[in-house]
This record gives structure tokens, C-alpha cells and sequence, in this order.
């Protein structure tokens, strides 16, 4: 990982002991706090994840769900945590059919799977936990009660969600002051979070899955209509996974298997990893032309397989060997852009990505969201929280592996990463924003490892973005959808892209947000990155 700088990009921020990078300055200074009073990354990372919910709450918060990958250093290995919830036992294709509903809505009480985010807090914490949950969580409580100053990037994106929060009593009471959603630098609070905060304090994950949080939760969704019971939030439990790797430029790259979609930036890479891409040059028309293909690849396996492993048999094995990465490269045509894609069933959402790496060198990357700006677009009355609309992303096919069924995950769009050299982890990031997130993945990695970029020239490099279009034949789009380019691609990037056939736009706004820590053991420095796409920051000591 030599650093070559991006021009015109600030070096990443350096320390030596311990760092934080996420998307809101104060959740990371919450962050800081922790690890200089003796905290493992993992206890900073739920200190972060609690600020965050309270913060920036469009994006994440209490009624979603959350995944991380671990290294601990003391025992040499990666963990995998899958914090994601599954579906109500009344939630049945047949409940939708009664309702002649064709499809899952996208927002409303439907759409609720039970949240994971607490119960994936404790779980962490009892494996890896250090100082209490109590210490962890006071600094969001106290913000909550105090309030604090809304920023800029925060502040927009709870605009964009008004009409919505006007529409549900507990959102409109929660989130809107006066009717309106506050500006960057107004000062806000959030008691009833303060209280549901302190319920978890006081009386564990019990308080939310089976006390009076449940209550609030059940009692909502009976009043709207929705699916959830006692039974469904009692039932719920955090699952450890092994994380899955494939190889890139010598380095191994983690993601979390199946019910997310970490293997879809695994298998991209797979395919890249057979072409040389630095002497085509960094965002160049030959190598955004490969990389955009080999997502394609990697995307059609995604729509066909990807679903909860308890449900449907994912092929891992062989979605992650090189033989299937060398003949997925060789469908790849570098003269021009494939048409025949399936379609991309998973839209952007809102999501928050955080990482920490502490003094003994434990890293955790975490990655936490409840879909949609402000999920569901409910709150159930006097909780502070949105509840999540995860299952919106559920097929209603009963063939389609992702299909829904009573006690299911719903295929996830969270993916945190995390890449090793020689049994060591060398770096730790995330890129948040629904179906961008292999896509900025992949795009990170080429910058850092192809490009020789350190981690915040990798993050502000400009962006690429393939979605599928809105032209279908039977199960498939033929038109090979559209290209995606960040304002300043040069004129001769749209021209050459366009002339190997992509459908090329210039489009503000869309390509995810990004935070990573490089480890040089070495020098024995920490370099982070956060992109000026959010209010974020990396902080190290």
C-alpha cells in the first residue's frame, strides 16, 4: 500500500495509538473518549453507533439492524457478526395477497422486520466489551436530553424525508419542530431516545425485545396494521458468521456472507483481479469500462442467489472460486458494454459506517442502518426512533430465493469490510448507500491498491455508479442500463464510455459515503480517511 496522492486530495488524518473515522464528528469524538478511557474498538464502536442513531437518525438508530467484522488481536482471527433481524410470523405471502398487494410497499408498518441493532450491541460487548454499557451509552443520553448542533450534509438529508414525517404521528412529533425539519445549526434533542436509551441501561437487550419498548413497538404495529407481535421481537436472536475472502492484488479482502451482499464486491474483484489495470490509468475509460462489466457479472449472481442461508442454499463456494471469476472475465467484451443484465432490485438507502482500531490493534469495521430516510417513515409514539423497512427488499415470488416467509432475513445491503496481509489486518472501511455499496467497495480498493492512494485520496476520488434500468423483458433488463458519473469526469470519459455503448449521465449526489483506517505496521501509524461527501471525519491519537 505505497501512498501515491490523488490531486488534489487532503492526506488522510495520522496517529499512532488509536483512531475513529464516521460520518458526524461528534460520534467520533464519543469514540475517542472511550478508547482513551481504556476501551476495546469494539465498546468505541457501540459508544459511535449509539451517538449516530441519535445524530443522524435518517440513517440509522435503534429500530434497524447492524453488522460488523472483528479482528482480535489477542486471538489472531476475524469475526462476523450478522445483527440483522427476520420477518414477522404473520408476515406471509398470503397476508399480502388478501391485502392485493403485488409487492412489499416501500414504506409503513409492512414493511417492519424486528430490529437488531440492541440485541448485535450486547453481543459484541459480551465477547469483546470492556467497559460498561452503561459508560457507553450515557454520552448519547446525555446528548439526547441536552441536545445538540445539527450539520450540514444531516441536516439535507432530513429535509429530503418532511413530507414523509408529516405523515405519521410519532415521526411528526419525533423529527419535525413546528412542522419543519430543523437546519444545519439549529440545536435539537431527542428525550423520548434519551428514555428508550436509559430502558436499555437500566434493564439490558430484555428492555427492548421483551419490556417496554416491545410494548411501544407491538402496540404501534396493532394500531397501523402491521405484523409485529411480542412473540416475533422476543424470538429474536444475533448470529455469529464466518467472514468469506477472495484474493486482490495479494492482499485478502473480508466481507459477510449471505443474507448481505459483501460477496457481490468479492466477486467483482475476483474478476478484476485477472486484469492489470494501473497502466490503463485511474478512472480511465478502459478501467471503469472493465470494472463496470464485472459488476454486472457479479450483480446477475447477486439477483439469482443471495438470500438468507437458512432459507435458500447459497453457492458459495462456487460464486467465490477462480474458476468461476475466470469465466465470468471471459464473458467481459473491453470493446463494448453488455445489454442483458438483470435488473437492480435494490434501491439506495441511508446507512451509517464507522470503524475503529484501538491501541493493541483490535479493529472492528460496523456497519449500521434502517434502510430508507427514516425507514418505515414510523415511529412508534414516545420511543425516538424509526423503525426500519428492511422488508420492502423481500420477493413476493414464492420461486425467488429471497422470497418471503415467516421468520426470514431479508437479502441486506449493509456490507462492512475489511482487508489482511500476511494474517494481519492492513485496513478497515465501509462505503454506505444501498446498491452503491460493492460498487464504491470495489472503487476504494482499486484506489488504494491499483492506484497506490492513501485512505482519504481513496475516498475522495471521484465516483462511478451502474444501476440497471426500467426496460424489462421476462427476467432480465435488455439495455444494459446506466453509467452514473460524479460532476468533474473529464468530457472524454462520457465520450469514450458512450462510444463502447454505456448509457452515461453526470449526476450530483448517489455514490455513498466512505470511511476506512489503514494500518501500517511498519511505521506503526494509523491513516485515516472520511470523504467530504458527509459531515464525518477520522480522529486518531
Amino acid at each position: 500500500m505505497n501512498e501515491r496522492s490523488c490531486k488534489g486530495a487532503r492526506r488522510g488524518a495520522v496517529a499512532r495509538r488509536a483512531m475513529v473515522a464516521t460520518s458526524q464528528p461528534l460520534a467520533v469524538q464519543v469514540g475517542i473518549d472511550v478508547l482513551k478511557a481504556g476501551g476495546h474498538a469494539v465498546d468505541a464502536a457501540i459508544a459511535v453507533n449509539a451517538m449516530l442513531g441519535l445524530v443522524e437518525p435518517m440513517s440509522c438508530g435503534l429500530g434497524g439492524d447492524v453488522f460488523a467484522i472483528v479482528w482480535d488481536a489477542a486471538a489472531k482471527s476475524l469475526y462476523g457478526l450478522n445483527g440483522s433481524g427476520r420477518s414477522p410470523r404473520r408476515m406471509t405471502r398470503s397476508a399480502f395477497a388478501a391485502r392485493k398487494l403485488e409487492r412489499i410497499p416501500l414504506y409503513g408498518p409492512l414493511t417492519w422486520t424486528v430490529p437488531g441493532c440492541v440485541d448485535g450491541w450486547f453481543a459484541l460487548h459480551g465477547r469483546f466489551g470492556r467497559i460498561s454499557m452503561a459508560d457507553l451509552l450515557a454520552p448519547a443520553v446525555r446528548h439526547a436530553k441536552d441536545g445538540f448542533e445539527l450539520t450540514p450534509v444531516i441536516a439535507r438529508m432530513w429535509s429530503q424525508a418532511a413530507d414523509r414525517l408529516n405523515a405519521d404521528p410519532g415521526a411528526r412529533n419525533t423529527f419535525l419542530f413546528d412542522g419543519r425539519p430543523p437546519a444545519a445549526g439549529d440545536r435539537v434533542s431527542n428525550p423520548e431516545l434519551a428514555s428508550s436509551l436509559q430502558a436499555i441501561i437500566d434493564s439490558g437487550p430484555e428492555a427492548f425485545y421483551q419490556g417496554p419498548i416491545a410494548d411501544g413497538i407491538v402496540r404501534c404495529a396493532k394500531e397501523r396494521g402491521g405484523f409485529m407481535t411480542h412473540d416475533d421481537l422476543a424470538a429474536h436472536r444475533t448470529t455469529w458468521v464466518e467472514p468469506v475472502s477472495c484474493s486482490y492484488r495479494g492482499f485478502d479482502v473480508w466481507e459477510l456472507p449471505p443474507s448481505t451482499q459483501g460477496i457481490a464486491a468479492l466477486e467483482t474483484l475476483a474478476i478484476l483481479d485477472g486484469f492489470t489495470l494501473r497502466p490503463l490509468g485511474h478512472n480511465t475509460v478502459a478501467t471503469i469500462h472493465r470494472s463496470i462489466e464485472a459488476k454486472k457479472l457479479a450483480y446477475e449472481d447477486r439477483a439469482r442467489f443471495y438470500a438468507d442461508p437458512e432459507f435458500a442454499p447459497v453457492p458459495l463456494a462456487k460464486l467465490l472460486s477462480p474458476e468461476h471469476a475466470a469465466k465470468q472475465r471471459e464473458c467481459i467484451d473491453l470493446q463494448r458494454a453488455a445489454t442483458s443484465i438483470p435488473p437492480d432490485l435494490f434501491p439506495r438507502s441511508d446507512t451509517v459506517y464507522l470503524t475503529v482500531v484501538d491501541e493493541q490493534r483490535n479493529a472492528v469495521s460496523f456497519i449500521q442502518s434502517i434502510y430508507h430516510g427514516f425507514g418505515s417513515g414510523i415511529v412508534p409514539p414516545g420511543l425516538g426512533f424509526a423503525m426500519q423497512n428492511r422488508g420492502n427488499l423481500f420477493h413476493l415470488d414464492p420461486h425467488h430465493p429471497n422470497t418471503l416467509e415467516p421468520g426470514k432475513r431479508p437479502f441486506h445491503t449493509i456490507i462492512p469490510a475489511m482487508v489482511t496481509q500476511d494474517g494481519r489486518p492492513v485496513f478497515s472501511f465501509g462505503v454506505m448507500g444501498g446498491d452503491m455499496q460493492p460498487q464504491g467497495h470495489v472503487q476504494i480498493l482499486i484506489n488504494l491498491l491499483d492506484f497506490g492512494m492513501d485512505p482519504q485520496a481513496a475516498g475522495e476520488a471521484l465516483r462511478w455508479r451502474h444501476d440497471g434500468s426500467s426496460t424489462p423483458v421476462g427476467d432480465v433488463m435488455v439495455d444494459g442500463g446506466t453509467v452514473y458519473l460524479e460532476p468533474g469526469f473529464p468530457p472524454a470519459i462520457v465520450a469514450g464510455l458512450q462510444a463502447l455503448g454505456h448509457r452515461v449521465e453526470i449526476r450530483d449526489g448517489g455514490y455513498g459515503g466512505y470511511q476506512g483506517i489503514r494500518i501500517d505496521w511498519d511505521t506503526g501509524e494509523l491513516v485515516g480517511g472520511s470523504e467530504p461527501r458527509k459531515d464525518g471525519c477520522a480522529i486518531g491519537y
